[in-house]
């Protein structure tokens, strides 16, 4: 029986999109849970907000975290729900800017 191919969410391919023009730090969450870490980390470094950070939990899991004004949030829910944060609609349309700059 043939596979159907899962329909792409435009409003997250989109969120997708607005992440990759946010800075983004890998760690290792070692013995702590991978929030933990996540939360330590950006303490540690006094990293401001917007940022991703990608958090290795073993060999083949790694959690997505999103850094944002209002805390830290999944990777996941910021990609479906970007219009919500401040900083990514300001990133969203700088990144507008430079195309119809870039386009002239």
């Amino acid at each position: 029986m043939a596979r159907r191919r899962k329909r792409k969410s435009r409003r997250r391919q989109e969120g997708r999109r607005v992440l990759e023009l946010v800075p983004q730090f890998s760690i290792e969450s070692g013995e702590e849970k991978p929030v933990t870490a996540a939360r330590k980390f950006i303490q540690d470094q006094g990293i401001a907000p917007p940022a991703l950070l990608l958090v290795k939990r073993n060999e083949h899991t790694t959690d997505r975290y999103f850094w944002a004004e209002k805390g830290l949030f999944g990777a996941q829910y910021v990609e479906e729900n970007h219009f919500l944060f401040p900083s990514l609609r300001l990133l969203l349309n700088d990144e507008d800017a430079r195309v119809t700059l870039n386009s002239r």
